[in-house]
């Protein structure tokens, strides 16, 4: 398995690049990048996210580095993880699903780490 993560950031900080990998800070859950992000790619094309920091405006995942979800994006991203039928065989997409909920009640950005 091909792992990627998410995380919540709990205060955006809108001159901080975010490149550095720091999943614990976040604290991030994994999911399989090759199994779902594969399936999921022209649905995520339309998400607007920005690259490392929130100057690189850009839409979908970086597949090898870091991505921002803003929390206008977050209820897209949430209908494409609870669409995806393997959502009751596959706990860690449980997880994405209830972490994705929280940005969402918190009006939070969050993380992606990409493989």
């Amino acid at each position: 398995m091909i792992k990627t993560e998410f995380g919540i950031i709990e205060q955006i900080d809108p001159a901080k690049d975010y490149s550095s990998y720091e999943p614990e800070t976040y604290h991030c859950i994994s999911i399989a990048d090759d199994i779902y992000i594969d399936d999921w790619w022209d649905q995520l094309c339309l998400m607007k996210t920005y690259f490392n920091d929130l100057k690189r405006p850009a839409t979908a995942l970086a597949r090898y580095g870091v991505t921002l979800i803003p929390p206008e994006s977050l209820p897209q991203f949430q209908d494409i993880v609870l669409r995806d039928k393997r959502l009751n065989h596959d706990d860690n997409l449980v997880l994405l699903a209830d972490k994705i909920q929280e940005a969402i009640d918190g009006h939070k950005f969050m993380i992606h780490y990409g493989v």
